[in-house]
């Protein structure tokens, strides 16, 4: 199967390790902040992906009229809109982990990384606003589930259009390792994860001295993993295969995925803790079938 079928306690100024607020409890209902009991966790299902984010047009649906920051550390709007077959805007979408649609913008190098939630307009145009670190060319990926006659089983549509923000590109950054941590949470992946349709491997979780640490939810389970196979691009999405479980070594997260081509993958990994969006990036192995 190709690879289509694959997915500091703040903030450091604009870097990789991403930080979010959340609401207090006396604020309205959060699904992002869903509390699951012991042994439940979000519903799962092994997603059809159709595309893998390095094109543009995929199972009959295009990506089109993408507006594109042309500056960096400038907050700015960046919007698109999804057309059908016939060229007609897309306005209708299945809910999937509590969002319409994911959208993901990384640098070509993996060293810059956001995942948003853009709002949708009557029109079928998407926007959302978005600061970059440094200039570069990016890959806007936008994960979506069209609700209409284009899309009868519901599979998951991912497409992909490059744009460049000029200027001075910084040096090569260095790469993360399997161990990634932010400096508040650590996550470790195994040396080597299986290639295959149906595959699970397992993420640990913990404050980096084998604590364990107050898990949250973020968009309906334990974590959101968005991964790129270093050669090609290509994406990778999972999450977690209900509660975590509590380990000598932290908590582990079971990943159900699709990982189809051996490789070196890029992984950006979002845990919420004590109320915060930790983003952690790691690399690891994809190993031959």
């Amino acid at each position: 199967m190709s690879a289509k079928h694959v997915a500091a306690a703040l903030l450091l100024a604009l870097g990789l390790s991403g930080l979010a607020a959340c609401g207090g409890d006396d604020r309205p209902v959060d699904p992002d902040r869903q509390v699951l009991s012991p042994g439940d966790g979000a519903p799962h299902t092994h997603a059809t992906y159709i595309g893998d984010g390095t094109t543009s047009d995929a199972g009959g649906y295009r990506m089109t009229d993408l507006r594109f920051p042309t500056a960096s550390r400038e907050p700015a709007d960046l919007s698109f809109t999804i057309v059908d077959s016939a060229g007609q805007p897309v306005t209708s979408y299945q809910e999937e982990q509590t969002k319409l649609i994911h959208l993901y913008v990384v640098r070509d190098d993996l060293s810059d990384f956001r995942h948003l939630h853009p709002t949708l307009a009557d029109d079928g145009t998407w926007t959302a606003r978005v600061d970059l670190t440094d200039p570069g060319t990016y890959r806007v990926v936008a994960e979506m589930v069209p609700d209409d006659a284009g899309n009868p089983d519901g599979d998951h549509v991912v497409l992909g259009v490059r744009a460049r923000v000029e200027g001075q590109a910084p040096p090569p950054a260095e790469e993360p390792e399997r161990v990634g941590t932010d400096g508040m949470v650590t996550i470790e992946a195994p040396p080597t994860l299986p290639a295959g349709e149906d595959t699970q491997f397992t993420l640990t979780v913990s404050d980096g001295a084998q604590g364990v640490l107050n898990l949250g939810t973020y968009l309906g389970s334990y974590a959101h993993l968005t991964g790129f196979d270093v050669a090609t691009g290509a994406f990778v999405h999972a999450h977690p295969l209900g509660t975590p479980t509590v380990t000598d070594e932290g908590s582990e997260l079971t990943f159900h995925t699709s990982l189809g081509t051996p490789g070196t993958y890029r992984f950006f990994v979002q845990v919420r803790v004590d109320g915060f969006v930790h983003q952690v990036p790691l690399q690891t192995e994809v190993g031959a079938v």
